[in-house]
């Protein structure tokens, strides 16, 4: 039973952003750390994404059903009652915005109410049934962890939290589309209105390499903004020139499906080396960072 409610809050989603929320927590410490902070705001947010995961799986159970990837979860067979997981869900929400709150800070708080808002009530409950921007509003949700973590620290939203906020969204967009393409027949098959199903996968395509390049302007701007040093702009511009070539290479490529599941495999890849180079390589802002000499 344990296996079931541990399953119906989806580990690897949590395990994901747990490492995004290490590296804007870590990226806003500059080296010193507290530790109870660290945890707090770990658990915490873990807490968050997983009632948010448990409500997005009560809400999907109809359409999960008819896709391959999804049709064994816990609530489509039915092995705990959609009631109980509501309640389940608002349980973990609770004390993970009460953790964040009182362990934290209040903005940290209200990031993860408002990132919580966006997934459950804007993207799950709406968006993803109805709108080709839904991927959009999911990014938006999906890169609050990071800002959380940064947060916790600084207790204000400032430019290194607007950055966090910028690359982590951006990354979500490639990252969703090639899922899309991979998983193709599932979405067609849900009638979920994602971009490669409604606009084709040669817009999706065009997309995906838009939203890269965007990507890396953004990671660049940690370096520029004084937040990060130059070990994490080498790693992060050859991530991103890599993931660059990866989408340009969709272009001429036999066989979508395993383009698009390699480009999804590096872009966990990607976004992964980056959590880890600006936990270790932050630096403090200087007053005469780069971009006093860039303007």
């Amino acid at each position: 039973m344990f296996k079931q409610y541990l399953q119906v809050t989806k580990p690897g989603i949590i395990f994901g952003n747990l490492i995004s929320v290490i590296g804007g927590f870590l990226l806003a410490s500059k080296g010193s750390i507290d530790y109870a902070l660290f945890l707090t705001a770990l658990v915490g947010v873990s807490l968050v994404v997983a009632s948010g995961c448990v409500f997005n799986n009560v809400i999907d159970r109809d359409i999960d059903i008819k896709m391959e990837r999804t049709r064994n979860r816990v609530l489509v067979k039915g092995l705990i009652s959609a009631k109980v997981s509501l309640v389940y869900a608002t349980v973990l929400g609770i004390a993970g915005f009460a953790l964040l709150y009182f362990g934290a800070n209040p903005l940290a708080m209200w990031l993860a109410v408002m990132g919580f808002v966006m997934y459950v009530g804007v993207y799950s409950l709406y968006m993803k049934r109805n709108s080709v921007y839904g991927t959009l509003i999911g990014s938006l949700s999906g890169a609050a962890p990071p800002v959380i973590g940064y947060c916790a620290v600084s207790n204000e939203l400032d430019a290194g939290a607007l950055i966090l906020l910028a690359i982590f969204s951006l990354w979500q967009m490639p990252h969703s589309y090639a899922i899309a393409i991979f998983r193709f027949k599932d979405y067609q098959a849900a009638n979920i209105p994602v971009l490669p199903v409604v606009k084709g996968i040669s817009v999706a395509k065009n997309h995906i390499t838009l939203y890269i390049l965007a990507f890396m302007i953004a990671t660049l701007m940690l370096t520029l903004g004084g937040y990060a040093g130059y070990k994490y702009l080498v790693v992060a511009t050859a991530v991103s020139v890599w993931w660059l070539g990866m989408a340009l290479s969709g272009y001429k490529t036999a066989n979508d499906r395993v383009w698009a599941r390699k480009l999804f495999v590096f872009s966990i890849i990607a976004i992964t080396a980056l959590s880890v180079m600006m936990s270790v390589d932050s630096m403090a802002p200087a007053s005469k960072d780069l971009l006093t000499y860039v303007w």
